[in-house]
């Protein structure tokens, strides 16, 4: 088959005889030998990207690349035609684009060659005609250009999606209040800046099977896309997530990358690997929002919320990704920390001619608590309330059920808060520092685990197994991904928490579509409970077995059996024991082969209404912190020498990493409240500025400050010996305590993220001329609102489902 072959695939195989295979061939572990061919290095993938924002592909001419010596496959979209994408709703991406083009850095071709340098050389090679097409920029500039649609299943022209959701009257409870805040509010969008870039290699055999090595947190979801856009029986391909430096939430999609060098693999028949640079890394992106809010909150004069109106405006780039998820979860999380009897949401995610937008550590959550915190803490001062009071005395009460269908279970947020203003010395301090010195206070939840799959179905989240062998040992399988979250860790903690054992006798085999069941990924802090629950199931199951043998060698009932330290043993008569070792033996005598299965499937929603899948979860956990800086007046420069923050981690099962995450999600914090943007020059063809680590800003050890970290432990029955997460919602607090600490320095409001020096100086100048101290957005853009979905609550009486809604009127809402 030739490089212009009728199938479409434009590539040659290159055999070499076994007595011309060099020695780093053989080193590579992966030549094979079939007959007297060999197929022997493995090749290097480079992918050819996109010039300009937004185009039609009018032609592209291969021939040169195909023809340059070492080049051994070139592809185009037309080889890789089958859409995919994360969300069912949005199966809106092509691993190289057929014929549209939508951000600079979206793919268009791909070449396997012998080596990096000649793929790089290749691509070069590979001539694209274009037909420019008017690119999008802005939110604003979507609402306003319905046409060219960046995609055609929008909800309106270039808005992706619209949402209007309202729990009660919430026009009422603001005529109700004493006061009403309203404030308008915009955080920039960031990326995950892991350390590790993306990198995959794939493999086909001779027996017609696939495997991918990737960095991913989602090795489930990637099987399903090279299953469905490479037309494969699932059964023939096998996903391994290898050990992640670094995700962060930007590796939970799949990737165009991981079909590529797929797809490579399969013309050439040899392995194929692709390590994108860091430039790409920040065009495959899939960070943080850019998030527009107004929040029109109304309180009585002690506080207390009687109505929220939320609106939140995404900038979501050039895909749908995880965008509907992301736009409600901008509206799902504001009332689980403090009481909200009604509230109405509206969310307006835009598709723009940028990369797409996605998960980032808090997920869609930490602009609107951003929002919250800073709209309570201008509220408190309003009212001359202290901020932390204020939030003490309203805070969401525990096993109880949120305006919107958010059931809760423990909350420690009232003794984190405590904590965090006790070592602080808050009420001693605040407000009484001198000119440019401040202290903040901002508190936030996030979810322990998602309380629905992405596609919805009536099977486990996660599966166990465990295998006992003679000496003693125990295996653990489970299809979770460590991230550098040490949830492998925590996976043998458990069980041999159950079993009795050192968690050294407990091997773990994680991530591998072949050898583990199945588990959704490492997304949404679900790893720990849900996997956890998984573990102990199945090792409960084990223990059962093992128990049952050992009775009766030992001659007692079950249910005085104990399993410690290695033995198991009579609770009655201790000295009526045995080793692990042999009550494992004795039990495979009796029974057979000793293992067993666990899975989890998280509690039902009380939710029935369109959009109640996100946000629910089996357990919250809650954070407070308090967050000191010092202001430069005359630069605007902030620095943050000291935080102090609580988590209510549930249970802690491992305190060291749990601390490391919690100090973790501060360092993040702080590049994100003070210097992280991904910012693009409209002006010049919406091309990033700055996609490179050495010009994109984030802290470095000098820039990290004094963290004192509290532990709260309230244990939920939801999580494995009450365990709930720990490795998102810490980031939350830090940047509303930042920004409200830098108003008790200086006075000034920086309502807009990050707080970079130019805009305190601007604020600090407006406010000496007299002007308002304050710097942030003025207006939203115009946006056609559906009519809403309105959802009595709870305390009306409400079952969990919408009424009937209105009618749109003529005209738009």
């Amino acid at each position: 088959m030739g490089p212009n072959s009728d199938s479409g695939g434009r590539y040659r195989v290159v055999g070499t005889p076994r007595a011309k295979v060099d020695a780093a061939a053989k080193c590579t572990g992966d030549t094979i030998f079939a007959d007297d061919v060999v197929l022997p290095r493995m090749l290097s993938c480079r992918m050819l990207r996109s010039p300009h924002p937004h185009a039609r592909i009018v032609k592209i001419d291969t021939s040169r690349a195909e023809a340059l010596d070492g080049v051994h496959a070139v592809i185009t979209g037309t080889d890789l035609p089958i859409p995919f994408g994360i969300l069912p709703v949005s199966q809106d991406e092509h691993a190289l684009a057929p014929d549209h083009v939508r951000f600079i850095g979206d793919g268009v071709a791909a070449v396997a060659a012998a080596d990096e340098d000649v793929a790089t050389n290749a691509i070069d090679l590979i001539q694209v005609e274009y037909e420019i097409l008017q690119a999008i920029g802005s939110v604003a500039q979507a609402a306003e250009t319905p046409d060219p649609a960046i995609h055609d299943y929008a909800d309106d022209g270039n808005i992706h999606k619209l949402i209007h959701l309202e729990f009660g009257d919430v026009d009422r409870g603001l005529e109700r209040a004493d006061l009403i805040q309203d404030d308008l509010l915009f955080y920039d969008g960031n990326t995950h800046l892991p350390i590790e870039q993306h990198a995959a290699v794939a493999r086909y055999d001779r027996n017609g099977r696939l495997t991918l090595w990737s960095s991913t947190q989602t090795p489930h979801y990637v099987h399903r896309a090279l299953a469905k856009v490479l037309e494969l029986p699932p059964s023939r391909i096998r996903v391994i997530a290898t050990p992640n430096g670094g995700g962060f939430g930007g590796k939970s999609d799949p990737f165009p990358h991981e079909i590529v060098v797929s797809k490579l693999a399969i013309l050439t028949g040899r392995p194929v690997k692709i390590c994108l640079t860091r430039e790409e890394v920040f065009y495959c992106h899939r960070g943080r929002h850019p998030v527009l809010m107004r929040v029109r909150t109304g309180v009585t004069q002690d506080g207390a919320i009687t109505a929220m109106d939320f609106e939140s405006y995404l900038d979501g780039g050039a895909y749908g990704s995880y965008g509907v998820a992301s736009t409600y979860y901008t509206g799902a999380l504001q009332t689980v920390t403090y009481q909200v009897p009604v509230y109405r949401f509206r969310g307006a995610r835009a598709f723009t001619n940028k990369p797409p937008c996605g998960p980032k550590r808090g997920h869609g959550t930490p602009q609107p608590r951003f929002a919250v915190e800073v709209t309570l803490d201008k509220i408190a001062e309003r009212l001359e309330l202290d901020p932390a009071e204020l939030r003490l005395r309203h805070l969401q009460p525990p096993n109880s059920v949120t305006a919107n269908y958010l059931k809760i279970g423990t909350i420690g947020l009232g003794e984190s808060i405590e904590k965090v203003v006790a070592g602080s010395d808050w009420k001693a301090r605040f407000r009484k520092l001198p000119y440019g010195t401040g202290l903040g206070l901002a508190c936030s939840s996030y979810i322990t685990g998602a309380g629905l799959p992405i596609y919805w179905n009536a099977m486990p989240h996660s599966g166990v197994q465990l295998k006992c062998d003679r000496g003693g040992g125990v295996t653990v399988f489970c299809g979770s991904t460590d991230i550098g979250q040490g949830s492998d860790s925590v996976l043998a903690y458990i069980v041999a928490e159950v079993l009795g054992l050192d968690p050294l006798e407990i091997a773990v085999v994680t991530a591998d579509t072949d050898l583990t069941p199945v588990d959704l990924g490492s997304y949404s802090s679900r790893v720990t409970l849900m996997t956890g629950q998984a573990a102990v199931q199945a090792a409960e199951r084990v223990k059962q077995l093992i128990a049952r043998a050992a009775a009766a060698k030992l001659e007692v009932p079950t249910e005085r059996l104990t399993f410690v330290q290695g033995r198991v043993f009579d609770v009655e008569q201790p000295e009526r024991s045995m080793s692990f070792a042999e009550a494992v033996v004795l039990a495979e005598s009796a029974e057979g082969t000793i293992g067993a299965v666990g899975s989890y499937m998280p509690p039902r929603s009380t939710g029935r209404y369109r959009g109640s899948g996100v946000g629910p979860s089996p357990a919250y956990s809650y954070s407070a912190c308090v967050a000191e800086v010092e202001v430069d007046p005359d630069t605007g420069m902030v620095q943050v020498p000291k935080i102090w923050i609580a988590h209510d981690v549930g249970q802690s099962i491992n305190p060291a990493l749990v601390v490391g995450q919690i100090e973790g999600g501060v360092y993040m914090g702080l590049g994100e409240a003070l210097m992280e943007e991904m910012a693009y020059r409209e002006n010049r063809n919406l091309v990033h500025k700055w996609p490179s680590m050495l010009e994109y800003k984030s802290p470095t050890t000098h820039e990290m400050c004094d963290v004192t970290t509290y532990i709260i432990e309230d244990p939920d029955p939801n999580g494995p010996f009450g365990a709930k997460e720990a490795g998102q919602g810490p980031l939350l607090p830090v940047i509303p305590a930042v920004a409200n600490a830098i108003y008790d320095a200086v006075g000034v409001r920086i309502d807009e993220v990050p707080m970079s020096a130019p805009k305190v100086l601007k604020a600090i100048q407006a406010k000496a001329k007299g002007k308002e101290p304050r710097y942030g957005p003025s207006a939203t853009p115009v946006v056609r609102w559906p009519p809403p979905t309105s959802v009595p609550t709870p305390a009306e009486g409400g079952d969990g489902r919408a009424t009937k809604p209105e009618k749109m009127p003529a005209g738009g809402g």
